[in-house]
């Protein structure tokens, strides 16, 4: 099968986790007979610096021919000042792209759970969360403002029907391939915006009678996911909740470095994206975790080329890793457990995952 990748590798450790993607890629399509081409763009500060734009014109255009995207992480304090931000890029890809739905996963691997935070008496199987976060709405999107004087500010939360039914219905049929269930997170009790979430979902869920749903506050949700994560299956909440829930998280899971992403539309093109930061502190160190970026390859293969063999092949030789006792340096977290591990950086990581495929 011949698909055409667009390929941003971003900022900081961007070029080098999206490398290691990359080669994975290609042992796939080598072992499965695929034939993927890149096209390579540039987005974020490093297109700021020579175009003077986060994102341009003629990148835009040519992504949108391509059949999904391979992203890395933007930003950095280089850009912190400027009147162009690093940010502006990716939010004008998703934009232009049509993708509101943020699919988040965040699995405890058995072979990281002295990593995790919790203790073991808390998540003794492990949990499989999947956050489904709206992208495209919200208070990020809203109305803001800085009054004259700089003495107050505001940001505004709004959605509309559409935008909630829309990513609504995305989580129940991603509900659908995994345990059935959907938690709608919100704050009720307080906003009015997160009322005609509630209304809507009821609405929605009329139509998808085989997925157990409930409701949560926000504020609950974050306590809950401490205490007992593996109560949740799939998480639907708006772009800020989401935002907030899926780093705490992805800190349950031992690392940032190792929670994927795939944003979604309607089509079959989609953003794929590590969501971590592009992390400059550490770039051309060779120490950056791939995994993220991997697995995130690994979504873009399931979600926009119905390719779950070549989804489950990548996971599994992430597994492999992770048995063997490979580490990169943030999934240590005391001198006992790096005494009993092997540490290792961002090429070699990548070079035994592809040999484990």
């Amino acid at each position: 099968m011949d698909k055409k990748i667009a390929v941003l590798k971003g900022d900081g450790i961007g070029p080098e986790v999206i490398e290691q993607a990359v080669i994975i890629l290609n042992k796939i399509a080598k072992k499965f007979r695929h034939h993927f081409k890149y096209d390579y763009f540039d987005i974020g500060g490093v297109s700021i610096d020579k175009c003077g734009k986060a994102l341009s014109e003629q990148t835009l255009e040519a992504v949108k021919l391509c059949d999904a995207v391979l992203l890395g992480a933007v930003g950095g304090s280089k850009w912190d000042n400027g009147k162009v931000r690093p940010e502006q890029g990716l939010l004008a890809l998703r934009k232009n792209l049509g993708v509101f739905a943020n699919l988040r996963p965040a699995v405890l691997f058995e072979e990281l759970r002295e990593a995790c935070p919790l203790k073991c008496s808390l998540v003794p199987n492990g949990f499989d969360v999947l956050i489904v976060r709206e992208l495209t709405g919200g208070i990020y999107f809203g109305n803001s403002g800085l009054s004259t004087d700089g003495t107050e500010a505001f940001d505004e939360e709004r959605y509309s029907v559409f935008e909630i039914k829309r990513l609504l219905e995305k989580a129940a049929e991603a509900a659908r391939l995994r345990k059935k269930h959907v938690t709608v997170v919100d704050k009720a009790n307080v906003l009015e915006s997160s009322r005609l979430w509630r209304k809507v979902a009821a609405e929605v869920f009329r139509d998808f009678s085989d997925i157990k749903v409930d409701y949560m506050y926000v504020d609950n949700c974050a306590m809950q996911l401490v205490k007992n994560p593996a109560q949740f299956d799939v998480i639907a909440t708006n772009n800020i909740f989401g935002d907030i829930l899926s780093d705490e998280l992805s800190m349950l899971t031992g690392s940032i470095g190792m929670l994927p992403s795939a944003s979604l539309g309607n089509g079959k093109i989609g953003i794929y994206e590590p969501i971590h930061g592009s992390a400059p502190d550490i770039a051309e160190q060779d120490i950056a975790n791939p995994i993220a970026s991997i697995l995130s390859a690994a979504m873009m293969l399931k979600y926009s080329f119905d390719m779950n063999d070549e989804y489950e092949c990548i996971n599994n030789a992430v597994k492999m890793f992770l048995q063997d006792g490979y580490r990169t340096k943030d999934l240590i977290n005391s001198d006992e457990i790096q005494n009993s591990l092997k540490i290792i950086g961002t090429e070699q990581t990548g070079k035994i995952i592809c040999d484990n495929l």
